[in-house]
């Protein structure tokens, strides 16, 4: 609980910040200046005395729109230019653990405060001319004291600059543009192509990234695409490679999909694996990623010159889209059935032996279908609504369940260690978010306030209670963004209700039995600045 109240007391502060800031004092060792006296009754105001006129006061500081931000013209008129755009989001949060996690090697830790870089980005756009798009993105993400360094498991120093995107683009005409490298122009639903500079919550909830580091480059692939609008239909279809992925450990062969067990004594000792009956992304797959999402815009138009979708306008555009989109990639997963039992003389397999294994291929297929409403509500006093919801169905073979948590505060490999949650499955996700832009002055001149929620709900069939039934995945959020330069520059508070799913069993048919599922408490406390 100090810790929790730690936290409450560090936001209490940065609002109180806030407040004192729109009171300008005196400079110090100089008096207030007196009140202007008061004129008696009838009698008229002073005539403004004779000789150069007197420059009026400056203006109250207002933030001006930011607008296109860093932009080097490269000709008079503009068309040809670069632009750079780098951005910050720094994470000082409590985390309640989940079970067993350890915070150092052989430290168990229940809780802590720490400190995490949850991503630092840099992106340099240019436009040669109106057909042609070059850009490139590189970053860092989720670092951490324990996690996210040059050896992600174990480390947390020196992360990775890696190239997030890649690209260069050709306008055909006015219906297409087509492009191909390292990009972002992904299907599946709004979510999984958003930006993360505009979000209305605190973050994605990650789902919306099915396949994240396991067969893509942290959500982008190699490949190529094709984009456009057609009247107010706007469409992005992709072809990707698929990352080869489970290269090493125990997934990265047959044995992996199945346990294995050694009976006997001496001469007469024999291996037994039998299969889990539990996808896992397949070490030997190569086939192309198809994917592709398209969405009807009822009312304004947005932009899709970079394939950022935003996550809340602040009342400055009207949006109405309903959108669908799909995700395949054939064989991407590989498992055993139950029946697959296998048998050798001695205490274990020869790779060979290994090698010889069969194993179920199965194909990932993934399908989306989401709305997304956003709309001014009174422009004078500058309030605005924003909801969104996606439906998705994933199938990545009998029974898969993977757990993620950004920037996870736990050491190690345990894969449900500190904040991770199941993050994708077999199964039917529905997530929901919704935020209220508040009057100007709620909290004085200087500070927009929007509060906000979101709820994920998800039925994974590789989790059961221990009837059989689902055991569902509830995620709750609620927080406020306090903007003091719109998405530029702003604080997020955040409170996660997030679910323990470490109190479970393997059992021999495939589903993971759960017996119980506590929540741990997560305070996050966002700072961004982008330019």
């Amino acid at each position: 609980m100090r810790k929790i109240r730690y936290a409450l007391i560090l936001s209490a502060l940065l609002a109180a910040a806030g407040a004192s800031a729109q009171v300008q004092p005196p400079p110090p060792g100089q008096p207030a200046p007196p009140p202007a006296p008061l004129l008696p009754p009838g009698q008229p105001a002073p005539l403004a005395q004779s000789g150069p006129p007197v420059a009026p006061p400056p203006a109250p500081t207002e933030s001006v729109p930011y607008g296109a931000g860093m932009k080097v013209n490269l000709s008079p008129d503009g068309s040809k230019y670069m632009r750079f755009i780098t951005w910050h989001q720094i994470w000082t949060r409590y985390t309640k653990n989940n079970t067993g996690t350890e915070r150092a090697p052989g430290k168990l830790q229940d809780d802590q405060v720490d400190f995490a870089i949850r991503r630092s980005r840099l992106i340099i756009l240019s436009q040669l001319n109106p057909r042609f798009l070059i850009y490139t993105h590189i970053g860092i993400n989720n670092q951490t004291a324990v996690s996210g360094g040059a050896a992600p498991a174990t480390d947390g120093k020196k992360p990775q600059l890696f190239v997030h995107e890649a690209v260069v683009e050709y306008k055909l005409n006015q219906y297409v543009s087509v492009g191909a490298g390292m990009h972002y122009q992904n299907g599946l639903s709004r979510m999984t192509r958003s930006s993360t500079l505009n979000f209305l919550t605190l973050d994605a909830p990650l789902t919306n990234w099915p396949v994240i580091e396991a067969i893509d480059q942290f959500a982008r692939g190699i490949g190529a695409y094709a984009k456009g609008r057609v009247g107010k239909l706007d469409y992005a279809v992709s072809v990707n490679e698929s990352f080869l992925t489970n290269q090493t450990g125990p997934l990265s062969n047959a044995l992996g999909l199945g346990t294995t067990a050694t009976t006997g004594t001496g001469s007469s000792q024999i291996a037994t694996s039998v299969g889990s009956n539990r996808a896992q992304y397949n070490p030997q797959g190569t086939n192309h990623i198809w994917q592709g999402y398209a969405s009807y815009e009822f009312l304004d138009q947005e932009s899709n010159l970079l394939p950022f979708n935003v996550g809340t306008y602040l009342g400055t555009k009207r949006v109405f889209n309903i959108g669908a989109g799909v995700f395949y990639n054939q064989d991407g997963m590989a498992s055993r059935p139950t029946s697959s039992v296998v048998q050798v003389n001695g205490t274990g397999f020869t790779p060979a032996q290994i090698a010889a294994i069969d194993t179920r291929k199965d194909d990932i297929v993934l399908l989306s279908a989401d709305v997304f409403f956003d709309t001014p509500i009174n422009k004078e006093a500058g309030t605005a609504f924003t909801v969104y919801g996606v439906y998705y169905n994933y199938n990545f073979g009998p029974n898969h369940v993977r757990y993620i948590g950004a920037s996870n505060p736990g050491y190690g490999t345990n894969a449900m260690r500190g904040n991770a949650v199941p993050h994708s499955g077999t199964g039917n996700i529905g997530f929901v978010e919704t935020g209220y832009l508040l009057p100007k002055n709620t909290l004085g001149p200087k500070v927009r306030l929007q509060p906000y929620a979101s709820c994920l709900l998800a039925g994974y069939e590789g989790l059961r209670k221990p009837d059989g039934s689902i055991r569902n995945v509830n995620i709750f959020d609620a927080g406020a963004n306090f903007y003091l330069d719109g998405h530029n520059a702003k604080f997020t508070l955040n409170y996660r209700a997030r679910p323990d799913f470490t109190n479970q069993t393997a059992t021999p048919d495939g589903p993971a039995r759960v017996s119980s599922v506590r929540y741990r408490p997560e305070i996050t406390l966002q700072t961004q600045v982008f330019l």
